[in-house]
């Protein structure tokens, strides 16, 4: 049997774990899926996918790669939504990456946004 059989959960570490549902919560819309014994906060998205919050001040924030990315049919809409809950999406201008005023970069067939977390955790979207 093979990992590919398994649902995958991703793991963020924050400093604040109130401050973190603030924005996980109230500014991306997640639902609680699990409060669990580390203290964390699960939320389940699309797909049988979950993410999981949880408090490592010693590690938030300290990747500068993406963390988790959300799928988004209509990345537009998706970034107007968040736009409009006060996200503030990123800008690249980059050999590789080039986003546009509103933080969308167009990738071969693809189109990404990115944005950070209160403890500069990279999030994004993709469609393609």
């Amino acid at each position: 049997m093979g990992m590919s059989e398994y649902p995958i959960l991703a793991n963020i570490a924050v400093s604040d774990i109130g401050r973190a549902r603030e924005f996980y919560e109230g500014k991306l819309g997640l639902t609680v899926a699990a409060v669990r014994g580390d203290g964390g906060v699960t939320y389940d998205s699309g797909g049988g996918t979950s993410l999981h919050v949880y408090s490592s001040p010693d590690n938030a924030g300290l990747s500068r790669a993406t963390q988790v990315g959300w799928i988004a049919p209509d990345i537009d809409e998706a970034v107007d939504g968040l736009v409009a809950a006060g996200v503030e999406f990123e800008q690249y201008d980059t050999e590789e990456i080039t986003t546009d005023g509103r933080g969308i970069a167009t990738i071969g067939d693809a189109r990404a946004a990115w944005f950070k977390d209160p403890d500069g955790n990279i999030l994004g979207l993709i469609t393609s």
